[in-house]
């Protein structure tokens, strides 16, 4: 049997974070050669170093994309291209978030990081990212995402309002590629014990998170052909 990314190009940005280092792994075991994005490199080593182990193939390329400009993300496709020859997914995992806090308490600057990583250097790298990916048979871009019910209640602040952009962004973006184009998708996992998350609650208190494992094939599935029905839209998971 065919593993469902044999032979394909995947770039996981925040690929050294909990789902990210879960879902490039699970890409690497469904066939692919997976580009491991981030910030900082000793991170990305131990997801290079496992994927490695388990008889995958991956490659880094360290990237801050707080300060990454497009001309940077345009490096990056180059790059691929001249590595490999083809992309066949982005997979959005980065993200940015400080912690709940009142809109008018918040920094400023920590504002516009999070509307920044959350949404703008997202939508940067997609379109820097759209020439090559276009170039072969079914590729995706998938944009892990928060649940808007929550995110967009209080005290969420850039990091909640960039999820709604992302929201928008998924639909319009298909909208203009059409059904023959890049399929754009987006994944909003239920609750998952990350980082991030443990910044909003208190660990012992937040019994409903799962492991980050859980949701990794859902991820997979986006990228690969069986996430065709999902085109333009976002597939929401809840595990019991």
């Amino acid at each position: 049997m065919t593993a469902p990314l044999q032979g394909s190009v995947i770039l996981v940005t925040g690929a050294a974070g909990g789902l990210g280092s879960a879902a490039a792994q699970a890409c690497a075991r469904a066939g692919a050669t997976v580009v491991l994005l981030g910030r900082k490199v000793a991170p990305l080593n131990r997801v290079y170093d496992a994927i490695e182990a388990a008889g995958g193939q991956a490659a880094l390329y360290p990237l801050d994309l707080e300060g990454a400009s497009p001309d940077d993300y345009l490096t990056l496709v180059d790059r691929i291209g001249e590595a490999y020859g083809r992309l066949d997914g982005v997979l959005h995992c980065a993200a940015e978030f400080k912690g709940l806090t009142p809109l008018q308490h918040t920094d400023p600057a920590d504002f516009a990081r999070a509307i920044h990583v959350d949404l703008t250097a997202r939508w940067w790298l997609t379109q820097a990212c759209l020439p090559l990916l276009g170039q072969t048979k079914d590729a995706a871009v998938v944009f892990v995402v928060d649940d808007p019910v929550r995110s967009s209640g209080a005290f969420w602040g850039g990091y909640g309002l960039a999820q709604a952009g992302q929201a928008a962004l998924i639909s319009m973006l298909q909208a203009e590629l059409g059904e023959g184009g890049v399929r754009i998708s987006g994944l909003r996992p239920g609750p998952m014990r990350t980082g991030l998350r443990a910044r909003a609650y208190q660990a012992n208190a937040d019994h409903a998170a799962r492991p980050v494992d859980a949701y990794a094939a859902a991820c997979v599935e986006l990228l690969s052909p069986a996430g065709a029905p999902w085109r333009g839209k976002i597939r929401e998971i809840r595990l019991p």
